[in-house]
């Protein structure tokens, strides 16, 4: 078995490996219903901080 021959076949198995991963992901993400994880997710940067600061630190801001 040559190089050419080897990396010509990793080649092929890695594009499979790479584009079964990409599938999963869009699996993961579309596929299975998280919009309330999701939903959650997205109300992060409104969410109060001042709830999170200790008392001390609250009079910086």
């Amino acid at each position: 078995m040559s190089i050419a021959t080897l990396f010509n076949n990793a080649s092929s198995i890695m594009t499979v490996v790479s584009l079964a991963t990409f599938l999963g992901i869009l699996w993961w993400t579309f596929g299975i219903k998280r919009s309330a994880d999701f939903d959650a997710a997205a109300s992060l940067p409104f969410a109060d901080d001042s709830m999170d600061l200790p008392q001390a630190e609250q009079h910086h801001v």
